[in-house]
C-alpha cells in the first residue's frame, strides 16, 4: 500500500527549484523519510541513487577523504545504474548518522555539483555529532521536517475521501452532519490508539485488528531503546530510558525534574531531555509570556511541558492492550485528557512551514491567588491565539477569559467532541475586588478537524 503524505509536495517544490541545496529530512526513526524519497522518485520517474550508511559502513572512509568525484564513483558503483545524470535523478543518503563525515561533505555536493538532486535522511543526528568536532553546515543545506501521519492522512489511507472533501470544505454557513459527525468521532478515537506511525497505519488499515497494531508499536519502541544504547552508555543512557518512559505518562504536565528521578541532578536530565526533544522523539512546549510577535521572544526556558512523538506510540508504553473495535466507542480511558492534548499537540506541531524548525508555546499564569494554564498559544496570522483543548464536549473556559483579558485576544479556540461553531462570548471576570468584562468570539472545532485551524480561522469575520 503506499501511503500518501502532504509532505511529497514539499519535496517536490524543493527539487524544481532552480537552486536547490541538498535536503535534510529530519524525524524520528520509522516516521516514514524513506519511504517518502522512494515514492517520489517513483512518481516522478527519477532515478534513485540510494545507499544506507548504517549498512555500509565501510563508506566512512569514502566520505572522510571529502574527494566528491570519488564519492560519486563509489555510489554509482554500489548502486549498479550507471552514471548519475543530474536532471533526472536523486542522490540519496540514508542513515546519514552513521557516517558523520557524510554530514560534513553534504556542503561540497553543493559546492561542487549544484545541479545534482541530494536528500539525506537520518534519525538520533545530534547523538551523533555531539562527538564530533563539526556540525550541521549551516547555510549549505535545507530541511524538512516530518512527523507521524495526520489524521486527515489516515483518512485517506482508509479511503475514506467523502469525509476528507466534507472536512475540506467546511464553512460554518452550513450544519455539519451529524451522521458524519459521529463518523468521525469514531475514526478519530481509532487513529489516537492506532497512532501515525506509517507501519502501524498500514497494518491497521490492512487488517483493522489492533493486536496487528500492538506488535508494530511493540517493535518501534524497542528500536528506539536500541539506538539509546548504540549513541549512549552508562547513566546518560539510563537517564535517557526514564525521560522516554516518563513523558507519555505525563503528557501536558509542568515538568518538575524530580518526579522524573529524584536521585538524578536537574542539569543530567535537562540534557537527555534536550536530546530526546532534537532527535523528535519528544517536544518541549516552553511558556511564553505570549505579549506580542513572536512568541519565541518571551520564552521561559524554564517552565515548559513534554509531549511524546506519537499518540498510539504514547498509548503503547503505558500499557494499552488489545480493544476489540466494537467496545472502542464506549470504552473509557484514564489518560483520556492526556490523549486529547497529546493529538492536537502533534498536529499543531508539524502544521506550520516544513522547512522550519517545529516549535509550539503555551502560556501558564500562577498567582497567589488566581492561576491560569492555556493549553496552546498560536501566532495565526498576525493574532496571538489561545487554544484549549477538552477531551469531552463541555469544559470550563476560566483560563481562556483570563488569556483573553490580559492579552486583549478578539478570538479564541476551542477543541472538543462537538460540532463546529463559532460563538461571541462575553464575560464578567472577577480582577481582584473588581470585574471586567471579557469579549471574545470562539472557534470550536472538533478535535479530527485539527488540519483546517488556519484556513477556518482565517474565514472568521470580527
Amino acid at each position: 500500500m503506499n501511503l500518501k503524505r502532504s509532505a511529497e509536495i514539499n519535496i517536490k517544490k524543493w527539487y524544481e527549484r532552480k537552486h536547490r541545496k541538498p535536503l535534510v529530512i529530519r524525524g524520528a526513526r520509522q516516521v516514514g523519510k524513506s519511504t517518502l524519497v522512494r515514492n517520489f522518485a517513483q512518481k516522478n520517474n527519477l532515478a534513485l541513487y540510494e545507499i544506507n550508511l548504517e549498512r555500509n559502513p565501510g563508506f566512512v572512509k569514502t566520505f572522510k577523504k571529502l574527494d566528491m568525484a570519488e564519492i560519486l564513483r563509489e555510489i554509482e558503483y554500489l548502486c549498479g545504474k550507471g552514471k548519475i545524470n543530474f536532471n533526472n535523478s536523486i542522490l540519496f543518503l540514508d542513515e546519514i548518522q552513521a557516517a558523520p563525515p557524510a554530514v560534513k561533505a553534504l556542503r561540497y555536493f553543493y559546492e561542487d555539483f549544484p545541479g545534482l538532486a541530494v536528500v539525506a535522511a537520518g534519525s538520533l543526528l545530534e547523538f551523533t555529532l555531539s562527538d564530533h568536532s563539526y556540525s550541521m553546515p549551516v547555510g549549505r543545506i535545507e530541511y524538512l521536517f516530518l512527523g507521524p501521519m495526520t489524521f486527515e492522512e489516515f483518512l485517506q489511507a482508509k479511503g475514506e475521501t467523502d469525509l476528507l472533501d466534507l472536512t475540506g470544505d467546511y464553512d460554518f454557513k452550513y450544519n455539519f452532519p451529524d451522521s458524519a459527525h459521529q463518523k468521525l468521532l469514531k475514526l478519530q478515537r481509532e487513529y489516537l490508539l492506532v497512532g501515525g506511525m506509517p507501519e502501524a497505519v498500514q497494518r491497521y488499515v490492512e487488517t483493522g485488528d489492533f493486536e496487528e497494531v500492538i506488535d508494530v508499536h511493540s517493535s518501534i519502541i524497542e528500536t528506539y531503546r536500541d539506538d539509546f544504547a548504540k549513541y549512549a552508555r552508562g547513566s546518560d543512557f539510563l537517564r535517557l530510558q526514564k525521560v522516554f518512559d516518563y513523558v507519555p505518562s505525563a503528557a501536558g504536565e509542568k515538568i518538575k525534574y524530580r518526579n522524573i528521578d529524584e536521585n538524578a541532578q536537574a542539569r543530567d536530565l535537562r540534557k537527555a531531555v534536550d536530546l530526546l526533544a532534537k532527535a523528535n522523539v519528544i517536544t518541549c512546549v516552553y511558556h511564553s509570556k505570549s505579549s506580542g510577535i513572536p512568541l519565541k521572544a518571551g520564552k521561559n526556558e524554564k517552565v515548559f511541558k513534554m509531549y511524546f512523538l506519537d499518540v498510539g506510540l504514547m498509548n503503547r508504553v503505558c500499557g494499552i492492550q488489545r480493544i476489540p473495535l466494537s467496545t472502542l466507542e464506549s470504552r473509557d480511558f484514564i489518560n483520556e485528557g492526556k490523549m486529547a492534548e497529546q493529538f492536537i499537540e502533534q498536529h499543531l506541531l508539524y502544521s506550520g512551514r516544513a522547512t522550519e524548525t517545529p516549535q509550539l508555546f503555551y502560556w501558564l499564569r500562577e498567582g497567589r491567588s488566581t492561576n491560569a494554564e492555556v493549553d496552546f498559544v498560536l501566532q495565526l496570522g498576525s493574532e496571538i491565539v489561545p487554544v484549549e483543548v477538552k477531551a469531552g464536549k463541555s469544559g470550563s473556559l476560566k483560563s481562556l477569559h483570563r488569556f483573553a483579558y490580559e492579552k486583549k485576544s478578539n478570538r479564541a479556540v476551542r477543541f472538543d467532541l462537538n460540532p463546529p461553531s463559532t460563538m461571541k462570548v462575553s464575560h464578567k471576570l472577577g480582577n481582584g475586588d473588581d470585574t471586567a468584562e471579557v469579549n471574545f468570539i470562539l472557534l470550536s472545532l472538533p478535535v479530527y478537524m485539527v488540519g483546517q485551524l488556519s484556513r477556518l480561522f482565517r474565514g472568521i469575520t470580527l
